[in-house]
């Protein structure tokens, strides 16, 4: 069992089959050598019988098989890893997003700024495994995803999942699920069919969850070129590691949301399916969240009008960053309009366009040595765009998923002409911080008044989860970016004083 699990509260949620903590742990049960999630509907084991684990990786290295009626692989991800910040949340995010099967171990360890030996010995004293071990299951269920809702030969399925071999892939593909790779196709659940040359991903979160309102806030925000939304689905072009993918994502039925990917390469699903999750914020423990923020009165009426309230993200946090440049100081429709510029100077093209889809956002290699006269920036803020892209692109600023959010913060601030919002916006829905104020925000100012608070009142009150606190306060300034039709002008929702 892992050292931090609490073997008497995990078995009441156990017995109670509380979904809440689906993906915070993993039941093994010895009698049955088998795993599941907590609200698995089997019947309870006897509390001397199971043992609990803070990942699927660490139960699989016990020796336990995933069980074939609950999956405990298709659950949404520990939200331990996105509030926290030291370096096993961090690698835990960099593994996520495929880390590990572009760069190995020695990669990894790299860009966290540890030795092979110090990341092992952090991993395993937490988590019981070590780095292979994580990334091993990840390609375990992203094998099983692309068996189950793809027709790609089996031998395909392996080096897309990134395993080094058709044997290490039946290996583990056994040992995990007790089956083999044909027999998981012949079970094909029936996932929902989608066109030629997509796949079709189911992407699960925590109740509450209302992912009209998530793709919403993302529809309004949308860049021509980059982003499309048609009042139901949100589609946009992902820069992955081995070429740019275009992504629908719509509502689903049981707090989800269906992903219908268009891939350069196969081996890009993990990174995809993890990007995907943050930009919608899907690993959020929505009942943590609204505990605390729905026990303080100002705030209460507005948790309580919309509960499990996400703070939608942006799959690339550099990305997220020069957005937030050109957002200063303008509208939101000025800001669309400016970032649609970037993407024929610099952007990456599609090999041909996805609806009104065209390019991948410029990588900041690109956007450093591109001539921004045409995007029409005042001076100041062309030379704060060019100095933060060759801050990226030099490794200045680290804007990664395992990146130091502190130390993010501090890089970001020696940009010229980046200022405490700016920087403050970028760990909000950049890095997924879950404990963000934005300084100097009027529309939250103007949601303060209404409420008889303060900033000073929120630096405080409302941690550690004062990001979700101005996902409030922002649709309570401007309820139409959230529950109404958006209107023809869109409003300025971050017009502020500095930066």
């Amino acid at each position: 069992m892992t050292a931090s699990l609490e073997h008497e509260r995990c078995y009441r949620a156990v017995a109670s089959r509380d979904a809440r903590f689906d993906g915070w742990f993993f039941t093994a049960v010895r009698t049955t050598g088998i795993y599941c999630r907590p609200s698995c509907p089997a019947r309870t084991p006897l509390a001397v019988n199971v043992s609990f684990f803070a990942t699927a990786a660490g139960a699989q290295a016990a020796g336990y098989r995933a069980c074939r009626r609950c999956r405990p692989d298709a659950v949404p991800g520990s939200p331990e890893w996105d509030a926290r910040a030291d370096v096993v949340a961090r690698a835990m995010r960099l593994i996520a997003d495929g880390e590990v099967e572009r760069s190995g171990v020695p990669g990894l360890a790299a860009r966290l700024g540890y030795s092979e030996r110090q990341l092992h010995r952090h991993l395993v004293g937490e988590l019981g495994v070590g780095a292979l071990a994580l990334a091993r299951a990840q390609r375990a269920q992203t094998a099983r995803v692309l068996l189950e809702t793809t027709a790609i030969p089996v031998a395909d399925v392996a080096f897309a999942a990134g395993f080094a071999s058709i044997r290490q892939f039946n290996d583990t593909i056994r040992e995990v699920f007790a089956t083999t790779p044909s027999d998981l196709r012949r079970r094909r659940p029936g996932a929902e069919a989608g066109a030629p040359g997509e796949l079709t991903v189911r992407l699960a979160a925590r109740p509450p969850f209302d992912a009209a309102e998530v793709l919403l806030f993302l529809g309004a925000h949308a860049v021509p070129g980059l982003e499309e939304w048609d009042g139901t689905t949100f589609s946009r072009v992902l820069d992955l590691p081995h070429g740019p993918a275009v992504v629908h994502l719509s509502p689903a039925a049981g707090s989800a949301v269906t992903a219908r990917l268009r891939l350069a390469q196969l081996r890009d699903l993990g990174a995809a399916v993890a990007r995907c999750r943050r930009l919608l914020d899907l690993d959020a423990d929505p009942s943590a969240v609204d505990d605390v923020l729905g026990a303080d009165p100002a705030l209460a009426p507005l948790v309580s009008a919309a509960p499990g309230r996400r703070v939608p993200a942006s799959p690339d946090a550099a990305e997220c960053a020069v957005r937030a440049v050109l957002g200063q100081q303008v509208s939101v429709a000025g800001a669309r309009t400016l970032t649609a510029r970037l993407l024929p100077l610099a952007g990456t093209p599609l090999p041909e366009p996805v609806g009104t889809l065209t390019h991948a956002f410029p990588r900041p290699e690109a956007l450093a040595d591109a001539d921004l006269s045409a995007v029409c920036l005042t001076g100041a803020r062309r030379r704060t765009v060019t100095a933060l892209a060759a801050a990226l692109a030099g490794g200045d600023v680290v804007l990664d998923p395992g990146a130091d959010r502190e130390e993010a913060a501090r890089s970001l601030l020696a940009v010229p002409g980046i200022g405490p919002w700016t920087a403050a916006l970028v760990g909000l829905r950049g890095l997924a911080d879950p404990d963000v104020w934005l300084p100097g925000d009027l529309a939250l100012r103007r949601s303060l008044a209404s409420l008889g608070s303060s900033d000073a009142d929120a630096a405080t009150r409302w941690r550690p989860w004062r990001s979700y606190a101005v996902l409030h306060l922002w649709a309570l300034a401007v309820p139409s970016l959230f529950t109404r039709p958006l209107p023809d002008t869109l409003p300025d929702l971050t017009v502020r004083s500095a930066s």
